[in-house]
C-alpha cells in the first residue's frame, strides 16, 4: 500500500455525522475506510459530540466529529471517495437534512478555493454550524493560524453551541497514535 509522507499532498478537513444505527461504529468504519485508501492518511480526529438535529424533520440526535487528512487526491476525487464510503455504509439520500447512517462533508483543503456544480471550498456553511466548528476546533492545529482564528471567531458569535455536547473521545484504533503529523 502507498504510504503518504507528512509532506505529500494537501491537508484537508472533513466533517462526519451519523444519527441512525450504531452511530459511533459507523463513524469509526468511515475513518478506517478513508485511512485505508492509498492516497489518504488520517492525521487527527476530534472528540465525538452528540448534537441536536438541524432541519425540518423530526429525527434522532447526531454524533458529529471532524478529521484532518493528508491526501494526494484532487478535491473532486476526494469528494467522490467520500460519497462512495457513504454509499458503502448505507447512506440513502431521500430527505434533505433527514436522518442518515453517515454523512461526510468536505470542509476545507489547504490552499484550495473552488466553486463548481458539485463542490465549493471552503464549505459555504461551515462557519455557521456549531456541530461542524466545535469538533473542527479540536483538530485544526497552530500551523494554520488564519483558519484557527476564523474558527474561534465564528464560535465566539455563533448561537446553538449548547446543542453540541461532548459525547466521548475518539476511539479510532489508537487515536493518539494517529494524532501526529
Amino acid at each position: 500500500m502507498f504510504k503518504l509522507s507528512p509532506s505529500d499532498g494537501s491537508e484537508a478537513y472533513i466533517a462526519l455525522g451519523a444519527n441512525l444505527g450504531d452511530r459511533e461504529a459507523t463513524l469509526m468504519q468511515a475513518i478506517s475506510l478513508l485511512h485505508d485508501h492509498q492516497e489518504i492518511k488520517v492525521l487527527r480526529c476530534s472528540d465525538l459530540y452528540e448534537t441536536d438535529p438541524v432541519g425540518p424533520v423530526d429525527q434522532p440526535n447526531f454524533v458529529n466529529m471532524a478529521l484532518a487528512l493528508r491526501t494526494t487526491l484532487a478535491p473532486e476525487t476526494l469528494l467522490q471517495v467520500m460519497l462512495q464510503i457513504e454509499h458503502v455504509l448505507g447512506r440513502e439520500r431521500t430527505i434533505r437534512w433527514g436522518p442518515r447512517t453517515v454523512d461526510l462533508d468536505l470542509l476545507w483543503i489547504k490552499g484550495k478555493q473552488m466553486d463548481t456544480e458539485h463542490l465549493t471550498l471552503p464549505h459555504p456553511r461551515m462557519m455557521e454550524r456549531a456541530f461542524v466548528l466545535v469538533p473542527m476546533n479540536d483538530i485544526v492545529n497552530e500551523e494554520d493560524p488564519e483558519l484557527k482564528e476564523q474558527i474561534e471567531s465564528a464560535l465566539n458569535v455563533l448561537d446553538g453551541k449548547d446543542g453540541v455536547r461532548f459525547w466521548k473521545t475518539c476511539s479510532w484504533p489508537s487515536a493518539s497514535a494517529h494524532s501526529a503529523n
